[in-house]
């Protein structure tokens, strides 16, 4: 059983930045792959960003460049640092991992608003 807690959202005005964390709990973190997602109203969730367990990222094409996913296995978390924020980046931030049956967890989320 995993259970994972986010925090960090909040709102920020276009441009700035925010650095969300998910704290997992449960064995073995080291050795799972992290996700972060994200779901606007009215759309699907989407991937975010990814990191494997050797720290490989994955970013999704919109948010390239600009957002960075980083892990702390001593403390069992995963951060993702967003910067030069846009409206369009408003969502709810879910962090994910899947379980050796590749069953998905999932936190409860964070709200992110960017304000223009």
């Amino acid at each position: 059983q995993v259970q994972l807690v986010e925090s960090g959202g909040g709102l920020v005005q276009a441009g700035g930045s925010l650095r969300l964390s998910c704290a997992a709990s449960g064995s073995r973190f080291s050795s799972r792959v992290m996700g972060w997602y994200r779901q606007a109203p009215g759309k699907q969730r989407e991937l975010v960003a990814r990191i494997g367990t050797s720290g490989t990222p994955v970013y999704a094409d919109s948010v390239k460049g600009r957002s960075t996913i980083s892990r702390d296995n001593a403390k069992s978390t995963v951060y993702l640092q967003m910067n030069s924020l846009k409206p369009e980046d408003t969502a709810v931030y879910y962090c994910n991992t899947k379980g050796p049956s590749g069953l998905d967890y999932w936190g409860k989320g964070t709200l992110v608003t960017v304000s223009s």
